[in-house]
């Protein structure tokens, strides 16, 4: 079981007054399946896939995750949880250019403190697609083939929950919709959530979709009951 109760964050500033990005989530997650979290921009879901994703931690509330709650966490623990349980995809990929598709993969392997595995990283080449483009620089790829490398590098740990953050911000209509094609193929086994702003994806891809605004929840549908 994955959730978040009372999840709450406030910004501190130095000049004027502090800024409450999230008021008081709670959400309860299936482990498989795929979940959007829409909202306008200032709305408070990249805040809270940052804190759900361990990328940034809350000004009260918690992150459980296997009936382990974040309140008694150190930073050891959150670097665990990042590890054993979360692969992120990003907008903008977060590539290294001058590593090839194959080099980027093993990399991740490499902070996971395993030995890079030629085999493991065909298999994954093959589950994104992108069969027989190991030696590619990043720089010769397509903006969606580049999305699957990010979505390879995540999966090369074989995470319980993928975290994607406008995961299809960056490509052109159909490229997003392949990706996202993707990503729910991936959620059969997985959950997988992704931070949003389109609903027309959400309608189509999401199994549940959360809208958040003000940092509060304004509506939640598909949810388990």
């Amino acid at each position: 079981m994955f959730a978040v109760k009372n999840l709450k964050k406030t910004y501190r500033v130095k000049k004027g007054q502090s800024v409450e990005a999230l008021k008081g989530i709670n959400l309860t997650f299936e482990d498989r399946g795929m979940a959007f979290i829409l909202g306008k921009s200032g709305s408070g879901k990249s805040t809270l896939l940052h804190l759900m994703g361990g990328l940034d931690v809350p000004t009260e509330g918690e992150v459980v995750i296997d009936d382990k709650s974040s309140v008694s966490f150190k930073e050891r623990d959150w670097d665990d949880y990042r590890n054993e349980y979360i692969g992120f995809v990003f907008q903008d990929y977060n590539l290294l250019s001058d590593f090839s598709v194959r080099g980027n993969i093993g990399l991740a392997l490499e902070l996971q403190g395993e030995k890079v595995d030629g085999q493991k990283i065909d298999e994954i080449l093959h589950l994104v697609e992108l069969d027989g483009l190991g030696d590619r620089k990043i720089d010769e790829l397509s903006g969606g083939q580049r999305q699957r490398v990010a979505i390879a590098r995540a999966l090369v740990k074989n995470p319980r929950i993928i975290f994607a953050d406008e995961p299809t911000g960056a490509l052109d209509s159909e490229t997003g919709k392949s990706v996202l094609q993707l990503l729910k193929s991936l959620s059969s086994d997985r959950l997988v959530i992704v931070v949003s702003h389109d609903r027309e994806f959400a309608e189509n891809y999401g199994d549940r979709i959360v809208e958040i605004a003000d940092g509060l929840i304004v509506s939640d549908t598909g949810a388990s009951r």
